[in-house]
């Protein structure tokens, strides 16, 4: 498992930022992380957007502006990070690997976008 060198997040910016010790960089919008949460709840709902009946159907999911602002990152033993959002949402624990691989750039044999 590949694990960061560096995790820092900017409000101005709205970016969370990770230094892989591979050396590549990782740029995460937090409207990003925040549609990609890992929580059972986020699941279910990441599922039924997936269901037979909305195949051919594009959907915006409105969410209240402080879901997407990021207010803490607390380390979740050596192999997580937890984000805590503005809303009061944080049970999604993000692992290092599900990080490494939301990237689009850090996909085994594809180009690496270093930042």
């Amino acid at each position: 498992m590949i694990k960061p060198k560096r995790v820092s997040a900017s409000r101005k910016e709205s970016t969370l930022r990770i230094e892989w010790e591979d050396g590549h960089k990782s740029e995460y919008p937090f409207g990003t992380l925040r549609a990609a949460c890992p929580c059972a709840d986020c699941r279910a709902s990441h599922d039924e957007d997936l269901g037979a009946e909305k195949e051919d159907m594009l959907e915006l999911t409105l969410r209240d502006k402080n879901a997407t602002i990021l207010e803490g990152i607390e380390r979740v033993g050596n192999y997580a990070v937890q984000l805590v959002w503005r809303d009061g949402h944080h049970a999604g624990i993000y692992t290092w690997d599900y990080l490494y691989h939301l990237h689009p750039g850090n996909e085994p044999g594809e180009g690496r976008r270093s930042v």
